[in-house]
């Protein structure tokens, strides 16, 4: 039960307050945080944003527009789900993630709402309890404008409760959530372009011929103007480890962190939205998109944490994700095979992604990720010796994420490539321990 008694003074008794909710999880419905909102007095109907939804993506182009717009002088918040080391990075001011006694505070807050809440209808997921969190905080800090990544879908995700965003985008858009959002890409398609609100602007990476025509329409319905980027009209030329150089459209030589052909789509969905914005009156300078894309931090994606050997972090949770990953692993080091640290969730089509992996490994070290939801080492281990064609000895279940870590170091060579992917849950855990070292 939610304690409506006694004050929250601790950031323990915060989180026991998020996570306490009368049942978690997902559960697709505008309700609950529509009732939330408005006891709360609706903050954000007083604050601007840039909504993302996607499959893959939503992150790295959220990161991007954050710091573009920070740098271009607005006071920028980010709502991204969900974290890596510290719950704190989900609600973010000019990269500043919400300090603790913040959080206390915004707990206190929405006790007694909540508690009336549960009064008049259901308590609300751990989901909408913290967007309605990140709102309030955005909020009170005055933030000049937010960008606000999806948690899941699109139409009836606890963010869409917001109303027509200054641009609404698209990311890449695949199979994940299939239960949840359907079990064919358009229809995965129609719910993420649920954030496609009347007279709006939408930005969209490039997306097959069926997707394209699901958002048209959509965008069509809303009188929403509706641009998708051109891949062929980003040129990469050069990328080493530590970032990429590429030019698009009348932009030469910008540069980006974050590694992988997909990245430079995302960063040009991250440009056509700065256009976008600059259109509607926003002051957003060249030298402000090119040192907001060159100083953007998004750890996880596709990152490398050492060199010799050269160790790759990526969040990579799903086919398309897993597809990414090979491929920039391919690109980068041709006729290599590759060390994977790998775990996953029960709930991910982990044999789908086992099968892109197979080709290109040498290694492969089972970990059970930290999740109630995570198949366990053994379990993803047997999976992979089903395969007549990978050699069992090669295949390590470990114990530990901690334990991974240190065992393909040890299997390693200076020349190979070790790559964790298969979970976020898993990969905050992998950078800690290479932090740790």
């Amino acid at each position: 039960m939610i304690d409506t008694v006694n004050p929250i003074d601790t950031i323990d008794k915060a989180m026991e307050f998020i996570y306490s909710t009368s049942w978690k999880g997902s559960k697709l419905d505008l309700s609950r945080i529509t009732i939330l909102m408005e006891l709360l007095g609706n903050p954000q109907k007083k604050l601007k944003f840039v909504h993302i939804a996607g499959t893959n993506g939503k992150g790295s182009t959220a990161a991007m527009l954050a710091s573009i717009l920070t740098e271009a002088g607005y006071k920028t918040g980010l709502y991204t789900s969900p974290y890596i080391h510290t719950f704190g990075e989900r609600m973010q001011i000019n990269s500043i993630p919400i300090a603790e006694h913040e959080l206390v505070k915004l707990a206190n807050q929405l006790q007694k709402h909540v508690a009336k809440m549960t009064e008049i209808q259901e308590s609300p997921t751990v989901f909408e309890l913290i967007t309605a969190m990140a709102f309030l905080h955005f909020y009170q800090n005055q933030c000049e404008i937010v960008v606000l990544e999806v948690g899941m879908g699109g139409r009836l995700d606890a963010t869409n409760v917001i109303d027509t965003p200054e641009v609404a985008i698209i990311t890449s858009i695949g199979l994940d959530h299939t239960v949840e959002l359907g079990n064919t890409v358009e229809k995965i398609a129609g719910e993420k372009a649920g954030i496609i609100k009347p007279d709006g602007v939408a930005v969209c990476y490039p997306q097959t011929e069926t997707v394209e025509r699901v958002i048209r329409e959509k965008c069509k319905a809303n009188n929403t103007h509706v641009s998708f980027v051109d891949k062929n009209s980003v040129i990469l030329t050069s990328q080493n480890l530590d970032g990429q150089y590429f030019e698009y459209g009348a932009f030469k030589d910008i540069v980006i962190p974050l590694l992988g052909k997909h990245q430079l789509l995302n960063a040009t969905v991250a440009i056509a939205a700065i256009y976008s914005l600059q259109e509607r009156g926003w002051n957003i300078s060249e030298s402000a998109i090119r040192d907001g894309l060159k100083k953007t931090k998004w750890p996880a994606r596709f990152e490398v944490m050492q060199r010799d050997p050269v160790f790759i972090v990526d969040g990579a949770h799903n086919p398309q994700g897993v597809q990414m990953a090979v491929d920039n692993l391919c690109a980068m080091f041709p006729d290599k095979k590759f060390l994977f640290l790998f775990g996953v969730l029960t709930d991910k089509d982990y044999k789908k992604m086992t099968e892109i992996l197979i080709p290109h490994a040498d290694h492969f070290f089972a970990v059970t990720p930290d999740s109630q939801r995570a198949l366990p080492a053994e379990d993803l281990a047997t999976h992979l010796k089903q395969h007549v064609f990978v050699n069992s000895e090669n295949i390590v279940i470990c114990d530990s994420v901690e334990n991974g870590v240190k065992l393909a170091l040890e299997v390693a060579g200076k020349d190979d490539v070790i790559c964790a992917l298969g979970s976020l849950f898993m990969v905050g855990q992998v950078r800690e321990c290479l932090q740790s070292l």
